[in-house]
């Protein structure tokens, strides 16, 4: 569905000749590839999916090293903010600070110079900040993304303090978003939670269906990808299989302030684990070991709607996942879900897939199955542009 741009007074078109154009999106996200996890691959994923569907995006995040500060990838825009940020996968308040000073007078050139439709940010903070600051001053509807952490109560172990120092401003941008999509039912009861009278509605992320092959043969092989933080609960899986004699390999892939003492841990258990680090997220390595892993093991405690789920589930492994949290939303009855730090369940599941194969093949087919049924990106692309649509009409009925 196209939306009808209104034309400025006194031009060649006058309002009974208003024209129906494609949806043009000006999309702000502190992370974007290379840089950060999965939120930033959702960034990427839908804005592709938007272009493929003859949309207009760009996009503003922050600079890194050897980044160019303007290119364009696949018909996607992008401008590099310039910003303090010194590592690839995760970034502190000050560096978001001086993110945050270079991105609102980009955005209010690019909004100026660019007739948007619509302004869509993902993270509440720091990016939905600067939307409504910008939202306002150029008049567009407001769209935010949530990821987990930028809502309190999500991630305590790391922003508790933060989220407690920041709650008032934070209540107060939320209630003034004109929307805010929310990738799992958990993470909008917690913004609920917090502030009642926002305007939410779920859209889970997506994935293209052609990431993975899921049709290879498998190793025996169990595999865990993550940032390494402490709440993604891999010290429960080694925890967990200490003592038991599989016969399987265990890769662990991902970097994090939590590495060091995963590692340590490793050693103590006296279990042989690879720790292959950071790994780009479409690198034939990370390919290898998603497409031959037997097993994907994910035991966070605290998820919103992660995207290496999806990632896992394209690849047709069998997965052992945690409920209580976003994390079952995603697999539906097509994993084994267990509860979080729970070690004997966690190696119960394990111990079940490993040791039967009919099983494995089993629960790595719905997994896919599922996947091509809930959660590709054309069609959580479409319910995006819905409420984008929705959005930009209720704009113009109230200016009218």
């Amino acid at each position: 569905m196209a939306i009808a741009r209104a034309t400025p007074a006194g031009s060649e078109f006058q309002a009974a000749r208003i024209q129906p154009h494609d949806v043009k999106i000006l999309t702000l996200s502190f992370e974007y590839p290379p840089l950060g996890g999965g939120g930033s691959k959702v960034v990427q994923g839908l804005s592709a999916e938007l272009i493929g569907m003859g949309h207009e995006v760009e996009v503003v995040t922050m600079s890194y090293r050897g980044l160019p500060r303007n290119e364009e990838i696949d018909g996607i825009r992008i401008h590099r903010v310039r910003c303090l940020r010194k590592s690839v996968d995760v970034s502190n308040p000050v560096e978001l600070a001086s993110y945050m000073l270079g991105a609102l007078p980009t955005v209010l050139r690019l909004g100026k110079a660019g007739s948007f439709d619509i302004l869509h940010c993902h993270f509440i903070m720091p990016d939905g900040l600067v939307g409504l600051l910008a939202s306002r001053r150029l008049g567009i509807p407001l769209i935010v993304t949530a990821h987990g952490s930028d809502v309190p109560g999500y991630n305590p172990d790391r922003f508790k303090f933060l989220h407690k120092l920041i709650s008032p401003a934070w209540r107060s941008a939320v209630r003034a978003m004109d929307r805010i999509v929310c990738p799992s039912r958990f993470l909008e009861s917690l913004i609920l939670e917090h502030e009642p009278s926002a305007d939410t509605i779920v859209i889970p992320n997506g994935l293209h269906l052609d990431k993975f092959d899921a049709s290879r043969e498998r190793k025996r092989s169990i595999l865990i990808v993550t940032r390494m933080l402490k709440r993604k609960g891999v010290q429960d899986v080694l925890r967990a299989l200490s003592g038991t004699d599989l016969g399987f390999e265990i890769n662990v892939v991902g970097t994090g302030p939590y590495l060091e003492e995963l590692t340590r841990l490793a050693g103590t258990l006296d279990l042989e684990v690879r720790f292959h680090g950071w790994l780009d997220n479409d690198s034939p390595e990370l390919k290898e070991l998603f497409e031959t892993a037997a097993i994907f093991v994910f035991p966070s405690h605290a998820e919103n709607f992660p995207l290496v789920l999806l990632e896992a589930m394209a690849a047709g492994n069998a997965i052992v996942t945690t409920n209580q949290t976003g994390c079952q939303e995603v697999v539906g009855g097509a994993a084994i879900c267990v509860t979080p730090e729970d070690h004997e369940a966690i190696r119960e599941a394990v111990v079940s897939l490993a040791t039967d194969p009919a099983l494995r093949e089993q629960k790595g087919r719905e997994a896919r199955e599922r996947l091509e049924r809930e959660f590709s990106w054309p069609a959580v692309s479409r319910r995006y542009v819905s409420s984008f649509e929705d959005l930009v009409s209720a704009r113009q009925s109230a200016g009218t």
